[in-house]
């Protein structure tokens, strides 16, 4: 039994069709408990005293949520359809560039029908991973977030202030967010004294206090060119409002990071991800949330680092080949497993010298760090595999081997 689910907020388009692509059901479902009631019936429906031995295998567009959840533990084999993919293989079945919700469930569940061992399954992550992937996610969001109204806040302050960038080295620190709210013009920030400023250091826990203190009101009493009052204070206004977003992020970051590493602390695979080298608990848990715990979902490392993003992609035709970095991936996971390779430069010889080796043939920066990544990516699902944590000899032996030969 083959199943295509065209999903959406509040509704389910389903078609139903057997081995021999013969249509045997379709459906509108409501989105809950009701439908997934009505979703069970139809199947049952088809196929008839053969139901406990029956398998149903379903094609959604989607690997997470509530409905995916359900399928799976009916006990259905729910395989996930990139919209790419399905977008591709809808061209094949129609030139006309049709399009229907009702049709992107046929599609789906012939696309299932006829190339289900090419598709990959949704992962069988446990509870603890979903958790983790919750937790970090969201803390993620938030630092990015934060970010973007940094951003923002600089701007404004280039525009109407620009001796509060001369003075603040980061903005989104709480003495600068703290002194900033206090004084959100020129005028008012020329006329903080310098015990003022310390207090506001103190409380941010900076060192060298007196000296950094004197420093930030000398910047802030330079002569800048500025805007005219009214606009200034319109300016104010404006950072204020952003100054209360960034100390709401700030407070709620620091909250959530510690959601993170409880979470992650749990994890039996945390020791192993701890024991890489360059990784960190907020990083171990943003790898272990992006790649889930499924021991069967990576079927070699390869497969991991091609899930992964940091694996090339070869093009080759007739005498032209050309190997080129992966453009589609995932943006979170590629994201902490540079950051990794980074780290790695200082604590790890074998990861150093690998990087240098990259950098003497002529990749840039970039491009060595990704296959530093990918060489990283590798020793960890060895070590995943064997339920062993990273040793420094045993994780590198083969290439320095190469490196002596």
């Amino acid at each position: 039994m083959f199943v295509g689910d065209d999903w959406a907020e509040d509704h389910h388009d389903i078609e139903l069709m057997d081995s021999a692509g013969r249509r045997l059901a379709k459906a509108r479902l409501p989105e809950g408990v009701a439908g997934m009631t009505r979703l069970h019936a139809l199947v049952g429906e088809a196929v008839g005293e053969g139901a406990d031995t029956a398998e149903v295998v379903v094609g959604i567009e989607t690997d997470r949520g509530p409905w995916v959840r359900a399928l799976v533990t009916a006990g259905y084999t729910v395989l996930t359809v990139n919209p790419l993919q399905a977008a591709r293989f809808r061209d094949r079945l129609a030139v006309s560039g049709a399009k229907s919700d009702p049709g992107d469930a046929h599609v789906l569940a012939d696309m299932v029908r006829t190339h289900s061992h090419e598709l990959r399954s949704v992962a069988g992550d446990s509870a603890q991973a979903e958790a983790v992937k919750v937790v970090t996610r969201t803390h993620k969001t938030l630092i990015w977030e934060r970010t973007r109204h940094t951003q923002r806040l600089r701007h404004a302050l280039r525009d109407y202030f620009p001796a509060a960038l001369a003075a603040f080295e980061d903005l989104d620190a709480a003495d600068a967010l703290e002194l900033l709210g206090k004084a959100p013009t020129p005028a008012q920030a020329a006329k903080l004294t310098t015990g003022q400023i310390s207090a506001a250091l103190k409380r941010a826990h900076r060192k060298s206090v007196t000296a950094k203190a004197k420093a930030i009101q000398g910047a802030l009493r330079e002569q800048h060119l500025g805007q005219p009052e009214e606009v200034a204070a319109a300016y104010a206004a404006s950072i204020t409002a952003l100054i209360a977003v960034l100390a709401t992020l700030n407070t709620q970051i620091k909250t959530l990071q510690g959601q993170v590493e409880a979470h992650f602390g749990r994890h039996p695979a945390a020791e192993i991800l701890l024991s890489q080298p360059g990784m960190g608990v907020v990083l171990g848990a943003r790898v272990l949330a992006e790649f889930g715990d499924d021991p069967d979902r990576y079927a070699s490392a390869k497969a991991r680092k091609n899930y992964a993003g940091t694996s090339p992609i070869t093009r080759a035709s007739g005498k032209k080949k050309v190997a080129l970095a992966r453009y589609v991936h995932n943006d979170r996971l590629i994201d902490a497993l540079l950051t990794q390779a980074f780290g790695t430069l200082r604590y790890s010889p074998n990861a150093y010298a690998y990087y240098q080796r990259q950098r003497a043939r002529g990749a840039g920066h970039n491009a060595a760090l990704r296959q530093l990544a990918n060489r990283l990516v590798g020793i960890l699902h060895g070590c995943l595999k064997t339920g062993t944590l990273y040793d420094e000899a045993t994780a590198w032996s083969h290439h320095a081997e190469l490196a002596t030969s």
